[in-house]
């Protein structure tokens, strides 16, 4: 069981526990830290059937960044505790496989780092090189697992934990036809954002139309909406993205569709209202305050049910060949200011 200090596998293993006729829970790797061993858990829930579309919920890459675990553990809890009486969830879930990895670096919360306990950034720790343009050091680093954003050593085998993500990721995503990935940070500007690959290059993704049909979609039916879309090269680029590296191998399996998305909570309004986590390190990324947790937790669940519903439904709005060129030539010129020849 769970050591008594981390209360996100605590909670985690208490609804492992209680949804157990309904999930899939196994740990993919065990990480130490200060003596201390902790479980990576995957879960997984709804049909298990190769020929249905798949939705994985990730969170807890960065220890410091404990509301994107908090998020993707409340939404798993809803969907446990909705199993007891909602009986359109059990329908919903005969056509589509979700899957959650909320806690992936336990080791980097237990210590309170945004490192694993190896001192690497889990999302600069991919086989994959910026091509143009990284920051220094924030875009990853070799120098020193002392310093911030160091990748590993060059040629080492990537960390545990990722190599957990991508066999989960390779098992139950890249296993299928369709499938969207919704990975939960925190810590940048004041809007909410998803992003969309590539942060190692400008360039646009191979299924930028798809990208663009979601959104469109999204828009359509939650026309009230805080986020900003917008691929992650339009903020910063980097080196060894985790999601860029997953996405490529999606691309390298002819008739599979991998919709990598990265939600960044934009701590920095936190830190607005409440000036005084500035000076909390935890404060930074997460909101101190307990009711504006609660409530961006709960902003979050339309979100992640949306894009459940999505993938369950997925041939109805994916561009086809009469319409994939018009999101193509919008997706362009919103966020590439440009068009295809």
């Amino acid at each position: 069981m769970t050591q008594p200090g981390l209360p996100e596998l605590i909670d985690l293993e208490r609804i492992i526990k209680i949804g157990a006729a309904h999930l899939d829970a196994r740990v993919m790797c065990e990480v130490e830290s200060f003596d201390q061993r902790f479980p990576v858990y995957a879960i997984a829930m709804g049909n298990p059937a190769l020929d249905v579309p798949a939705v994985g919920f990730f969170g807890g890459f960065h220890g410091l960044e404990r509301i994107g675990s908090h998020v993707v553990i409340a939404y798993l809890d809803s969907l446990v505790t909705r199993l007891q009486w909602d009986t359109m969830l059990h329908r919903q879930l005969e056509s589509v496989r979700l899957v959650f990895m909320p806690v992936v670096n336990p080791g980097g919360m237990w210590q309170a780092t945004r490192a694993n306990p190896n001192g690497v950034d889990l999302m600069r720790n991919a086989p994959l090189d910026g091509v143009e343009g990284v920051p220094f050091l924030i875009g990853g680093q070799r120098f020193s697992a002392k310093m911030p954003w160091y990748r590993g050593p060059l040629g080492a085998p990537m960390e545990a934990e990722n190599l957990a993500v991508c066999q989960v990721v390779e098992e139950e995503l890249l296993s299928r036809n369709f499938s969207i990935v919704v990975d939960c940070h925190s810590g940048f500007g004041i809007h909410d954002r998803v992003w969309f690959p590539y942060a190692h290059t400008a360039r646009p993704v191979e299924h930028l139309a798809e990208i663009h049909a979601l959104k469109d979609i999204f828009e359509k039916t939650h026309p009230n909406h805080r986020y900003v879309f917008e691929p992650q090269s339009r903020q910063y680029l980097a080196h060894g993205d985790l999601w860029d590296y997953l996405y490529q191998r999606a691309c390298a399996k002819p008739g599979r569709v991998l919709l990598p998305l990265t939600l960044e909570l934009g701590s920095w309004l936190w830190i607005k209202k409440n000036p005084r986590q500035i000076f909390s390190r935890h404060g930074i990324f997460n909101p101190l305050v307990e009711h504006r947790q609660q409530r961006v937790i709960r902003r979050q669940m339309s979100w992640f049910d949306f894009l459940s519903r999505a993938a369950c439904s997925h041939r109805a709005w994916v561009p086809t060949e009469a319409t994939r060129d018009q999101h193509l030539q919008r997706a362009l010129t919103q966020w590439y200011h440009t068009t295809s020849r």
